[in-house]
């Protein structure tokens, strides 16, 4: 992450005094490799070590300066060997206690030596201490009084002590002093921001004087933090709109035929189109007329209608001679469009593919062949469609749904796929989960943004009630009660272990014990570690009402469609995120019946997850949904963007930072039109590799 230009600041951090490779290696940890980095190494709090506190008025919990004399020495041989030290100021006394020193250590610590320490005060065995403190000893002619600055806390990581990070952020920064680290904003839009400029932004949050708003700065809100979000957003900002020029710069093919299939597909529906689902298509279809490619987004809440304008998208491809391709993450959910997709297309004489990691021998071989012949214009399936061995003989439209469980990175290869002939292929970006607009705006600043903000007619609202588990035999007597009326219920055992196997097991015994609480309702069991075939032939039996039960992992989170079921209940959901809570309420309410949703809790609940609870009760928006999960977790987690480079902010928030979105978007467009020549380095400053995500 370097600037370029031979400043000093892009020299390696090896280039530091005290720092050899065992050290840079540890640094690299935090994204620290060159001098820069270490400036943009923020502090993520501060404490206040600028005056001492006599060490009679402390209280536990407090996080204090004390100055005192030691008293005593000695090394105590309990349940594991510790060195305590008597400290006292004449006002009182304090133990610090070690369990990790050396020979030096204890030797240094004797009788009679003034010690300044900082630490956390808590109750001991025999009055107030500090485990571990950092010390130095304050009868030396060159120790301060007091720090003379807010002493900043940076991230962690293993061998490297924030004593080490705080000389080392000095060093960089009395080197910046010298050579000024350069700013790649114009004078002209810093003057209109009326934020500061970066050395002084820099110098202030690492050394932020005395008499700083800890407030502000805890909050993120203090004009020098404003300014370093300012750029980062700015950076990421920049780099995606450079992604979208470079992939619309791309030939495509233009799919501008008469729609004779499109229409015959419309009058085969059993239902008529909303109007929203039919202003997307509108918008869907000119993107797909022109010679370059379409990157739009499509987001509609759980059963908005989404699949039918991929099915729309994917007959004008076909039409026009090429194929389609349609990506989702899970074998449950790609099965449940490739069955939507043959119901709708085979009438029209369209054959469908179907891909996925779980299909191999002569089965996958002779589906590759008919893919890359052409023979087959519609391929549905997981990730594995982007893999090796897939070939299309003209991939036109690439359709992926769930964007937000793939990263960049793999919406970029099934791009790269259909690359053949010098065209690359439309891409249509569907998600279930609504991204608030002013995330959307600097999240997917590389897609333009449709939304389906209507529901088709005849869905019921979902009421949600939240259940302690000590009110489980009433869950079940519910359940008793709905199927007697004619309806069906899913039961849902979310992941507790990170592994399918004991996922698969805590469902078994779950149905097993329903079933045992339920003699008269067949129980049926669904998860990740059935065969495909087992699994459809399950959700087959249930569609048909021939199973009233099913109990399931969460693999039936999307895609599941069986009008008759009225009844969700959501187990441990406690331990689950909103959207994944909201996406499992809309497998019910797809009927006319009156529908229900039990989030069944384990208690005592954590502040979170009361507040998600609570927000599934109060609304079935998804787009409320979404803003509260943004607020929440944080848009990291919402976009499942980590494992991309994309995202990962060091110092802006994007809930927090969203009134500088309108004039991020501003500064973005003077950039690329003004100064092109400062965009380069500003987003290595910032997002360094990140910034190579754009094509693959």
């Amino acid at each position: 992450m370097t600037d370029g230009g031979g400043t000093s600041e892009a020299r390696p951090v090896t280039a530091l005094k005290g720092v050899g490779q065992a050290l840079a290696d540890k640094l690299g940890r935090l994204g620290v490799e060159t001098v820069q980095d270490l400036l943009f190494l923020l502090p993520l709090r501060y404490e206040d070590r600028t005056r001492t506190v006599p060490i009679g008025s402390l209280r536990p919990g407090d996080r204090a300066v004390v100055e005192g004399e030691v008293e005593l020495a000695e090394v105590v041989f309990r349940r594991k060997r510790t060195l305590l030290v008597r400290l006292s100021d004449g006002t009182g006394f304090l133990t610090l206690r070690f369990f990790y020193f050396s020979g030096a250590q204890q030797q240094q610590l004797q009788r009679g030596l003034r010690l300044r320490c900082f630490g956390e005060v808590r109750r001991g065995p025999v009055g107030l201490e500090i485990v571990h403190p950092e010390y130095r000893r304050a009868d030396v002619p060159d120790a301060q009084a007091v720090e003379d600055v807010l002493t900043p806390i940076y991230p962690a990581t293993e061998g490297v002590q924030q004593g080490r990070l705080r000389i080392l952020t000095a060093m960089a920064l009395e080197q910046a002093a010298r050579s000024t680290v350069r700013d790649w904003l114009p004078p002209e839009l810093l003057a209109d921001l009326g934020l500061p400029p970066l050395q002084a932004a820099l110098e202030y949050v690492h050394r932020p004087p005395p008499d700083a708003r800890l407030d502000l700065l805890a909050a993120g809100r203090h004009p020098a933090q404003r300014r370093l979000a300012f750029e980062e957003l700015l950076a990421h900002q920049l780099s995606l709109r450079q992604l979208r020029k470079e992939v619309r710069r791309d030939p495509a093919w233009p799919f501008g035929g008469p729609g004779e299939l499109e229409r015959k597909l419309l009058d085969s529906l059993p239902f008529a189109l909303t109007g929203a689902q039919r202003r997307v298509v509108a918008e869907v279809r000119a993107d797909l007329c022109q010679s370059s490619p379409m990157l739009r987004l499509v987001q509609g809440d759980v059963g908005s209608g989404k699949t039918v304008v991929a099915a729309l998208a994917a007959l004008r491809a076909v039409e026009s001679g090429c194929q389609a391709a349609l990506m989702a993450p899970t074998e449950l959910l790609a099965e449940q469009h490739a069955q939507n997709f043959e119901r709708w297309l085979r009438p029209l004489g369209l054959p469908v593919a179907f891909l996925s990691g779980r299909l191999t021998g002569r089965a996958r071989q002779a589906a590759l062949d008919a893919i890359a012949s052409g023979e087959v214009p519609l391929v549905v399936g997981t990730h594995a469609l982007f893999q090796e061995g897939v070939r299309f003989a003209r991939l036109g439209l690439a359709i992926v749904d769930e964007q937000h469980r793939f990263g960049v990175h793999q919406r970029l290869a099934l791009r790269e796929k259909g690359a053949g002939g010098g065209r690359f292929p439309h891409q249509l970006i569907m998600t279930a989960t609504p991204i608030p607009r002013t995330l959307a705006m600097t999240a997917y600043a590389d897609l333009d943004v449709s939304v389906i903000d209507e529901l088709p007619p005849g869905r019921t609202p979902v009421s949600t009630v939240a259940v302690a588990e000590s009110r489980r035999d009433e869950v079940v007597a519910r359940i008793h009660a709905a199927v007697r009326e004619g309806r069906q219920a899913y039961w849902v055992c979310p992941l507790i272990e990170e592994s399918e196997v004991l996922e698969a097991q805590a469902a078994e015994e779950t149905a097993a014990t329903l079933a045992a609480a339920l003699p008269e309702i067949r129980v049926a069991l669904v998860h990740g570690r059935m065969s495909s075939a087992d699994k459809e032939r399950t959700m087959a039996r249930f569609k048909a009402g021939e199973i009233g039960l099913l109990v399931a992992t969460t693999v039936i989170e999307v895609g599941v469609d069986v009008p008759n079921a009225s009844l969700m209940v959501i187990e441990n959901a406690e331990r689950m995120g909103l959207a994944q809570l909201h996406q499992l309420r809309g497998r019910v309410g797809r009927g006319k019946h009156a529908s229900s949703c039990v989030l069944l809790y384990r208690p005592p609940l954590s502040d979170t997850a009361r507040q998600r609870l609570k927000v599934l009760r109060e609304t079935t928006d998804g787009f409320e949904v979404a803003r509260r999960d943004l607020e929440l977790r944080g848009p990291g987690e919402l976009l499942g963007t980590r494992q991309t480079g994309l995202m990962q902010m060091k110092v802006a928030d994007l809930v927090r930072d969203a009134d500088l979105l309108p004039r991020v978007q501003d500064a973005a467009e003077m950039m690329l039109a003004r100064h092109p020549a400062n965009i380069g380095p500003l987003k290595r400053r910032w997002i360094g590799a990140g910034a190579r995500y754009g094509k693959v």
